[in-house]
């Protein structure tokens, strides 16, 4: 059975600059993939890449979701295909309600049938945001915003959500409640997720499989369980 999402001998370059060097990788359906790396090692640009973010002059390789080349493909009919991520730094509209800004994550949507049940299933994913409903976006905290770009990516209804360092500069309680959402996301759900994660540790218990970035190439590829356990990346990423 064909991967959801195929990367194949890809690179990326900002100009003269080099920074996605070859690497193949893939995802199956309904599975949880993490990437995990230095800053500079890849990881977002590939992301990005992935997403139609980054330029298509600047892409070499194949990207293949759901058996389709998105390689030189834009952002919006990526998305358009189920493809949604969620970029790093959260970016919510702040004068728009957490209730509107929700809403707005539904531009894709091929139908909006159901679509309040998929609002109060999301509010019960994250209470918080019930709560918080009708308040202005911008007013929310780091945490609650990260809720809510989650919860807008979700509404879209992907088949696949790419998270680019969805803990970032949030206290440890907020973090675990946030991977706890991400898991019942994939594990409940269903959804399909890559997510780069500079927190290696949390990132390798979530995920049931890694990649390994280093200077833009992937230099190990195992179960979460294996990565744990090397030594390699036990020095080098997990403190060990």
């Amino acid at each position: 059975m064909a991967a959801l999402l195929e990367v194949k001998a890809l690179h990326y370059y900002y100009g003269n600059i080099h920074v996605v060097k070859g690497i193949d990788m893939s995802v199956e359906e309904g599975e949880m993939v993490t990437m995990i790396g230095a800053n500079g090692a890849g990881k977002t640009t590939t992301l990005q890449t992935i997403s139609g973010l980054t330029p298509a002059s600047g892409v070499r390789g194949e990207i293949y979701f759901d058996g389709k080349n998105i390689a030189k493909m834009g952002g919006d009919k990526i998305a358009a295909m189920g493809l949604s991520q969620v970029i790093e730094g959260r970016h919510i509209f702040s004068k728009l309600t957490v209730k509107e800004n929700l809403l707005m994550g539904t531009y894709c949507r091929k139908s909006r049938a159901g679509l309040e049940d998929e609002v109060k299933r999301i509010y019960k994913l994250f209470p918080r945001l019930e709560e918080r409903k009708n308040q202005l976006g911008g007013t929310l905290s780091g945490g609650e915003q990260q809720m809510l770009a989650i919860a807008r990516s979700l509404i879209s209804n992907p088949r696949m959500i790419l998270l680019d360092e969805p803990s970032l500069g949030l206290a440890p309680i907020i973090i675990h409640e946030i991977f706890e959402a991400i898991k019942e996301i994939n594990y409940q759900e269903g959804k399909t997720i890559l997510f780069v994660e500079q927190n290696a540790r949390i990132a390798l218990k979530t995920a049931s499989r890694g990649y390994v970035f280093q200077n833009g190439e992937i230099i190990v590829e195992d179960t979460s369980e294996n990565l744990e356990s090397n030594p390699q990346i036990q020095k080098a990423y997990l403190g060990g």
